[in-house]
């Protein structure tokens, strides 16, 4: 599991920030900041890979911070929604460069979509 209490740097050019968070009992949230293109693709697959291990109900992946999402990091969220199994993944992003790449292949159905933090946690969702 990531440790959500070690500080990690903001990501330079060809690194990927991921923070793992424990809002509640319910949720499991990842944060996501940085480029996510083949250099970091794996990054992201990795935190996923332990962000779905973990028990939460509802798993969260907060890109915000995400200014370029690649083919290679749609593939990889793509892979996590399929083996979330019955928990279906909640992203928030309202940035184009995120969005677009997922609207434009259709994939944005295979996630829950949300505005901002808030919402992506609320409990009547």
């Amino acid at each position: 599991m990531l440790d959500p209490t070690k500080p990690r740097p903001s990501p330079g050019p060809g690194d990927l920030g991921v923070t793992f968070e424990q809002p509640d009992a319910r949720h499991a949230l990842l944060v996501v900041e940085g480029e996510i293109d083949t250099l970091t693709a794996g990054s992201l697959e990795r935190a996923l890979t332990e962000l779905l291990e973990d028990p939460s109900e509802v798993l969260v992946i907060d890109l915000t911070a995400v200014t370029f999402l690649a083919s290679s990091g749609l593939a990889v969220l793509i892979r996590a929604a399929h083996q979330a199994g019955e928990r279906r993944l909640r992203l928030v992003s309202t940035a184009r460069a995120v969005r677009r790449p997922m609207e434009i292949t259709g994939s944005d159905q295979l996630f829950d979509l949300y505005p901002d933090r808030a919402a992506a946690l609320s409990p009547e969702v």
